[in-house]
């Protein structure tokens, strides 16, 4: 294959390194990887759509067969539209099996020519989310070891400001 466009989803808020490690690792498998970050209002994300691809061009730019692109369209709907042959979805630990073989199966059925892989960060990655990073970044804790350091200045400047 000359050339395999992947798409990788998600909320982004924030990106983390674990999210990092799973963006590197389809970065060397595959031609171009389109980071897609979704609005998703209904989770009530911490930061705009805006403020998150933002942040993940920044701390992503060394990746030169990856680009970052916001979107609020169906999953399927966007990996067509982009020309990609897979989504590339990460599971930390079985507990995320479940939920993300439901997701596969549907998207299968939106989209059959769409295939999605399954990659798992390293270990030392596996218990961080970015919804663990938030709450620890609003209590005050050092989240310098799970996040960029560009995503570690705009938690605390969200949460501690003065």
């Amino acid at each position: 294959m000359d050339h395999y466009k992947v798409i990788f989803p998600g909320t982004f808020d924030p990106i983390t390194n674990g999210h990092l490690d799973l963006i590197e690792r389809a970065a060397k498998m595959f031609s171009q990887v389109v980071v897609a970050v979704a609005e998703n209002t209904r989770k009530g994300p911490n930061f705009d759509i805006a403020t998150r691809v933002q942040l993940a061009k920044e701390v992503l730019s060394p990746f030169k067969n990856v680009e970052v692109q916001g979107f609020s369209s169906l999953l399927a709907h966007f990996v067509r539209q982009q020309g990609a042959q897979a989504i590339i979805r990460g599971l930390r630990a079985v507990s995320d099996f479940e939920y993300e073989f439901q997701l596969a199966n549907m998207n299968r059925r939106l989209a059959p020519e769409i295939e999605t892989i399954f990659l798992t960060p390293g270990e030392q990655y596996s218990f961080i989310s970015s919804s663990l990073v938030t709450e620890i970044a609003q209590l005050g804790g050092d989240i310098s070891a799970f996040v960029p350091s560009a995503v570690v200045n705009l938690l605390h400047q969200k949460f501690h400001k003065g």
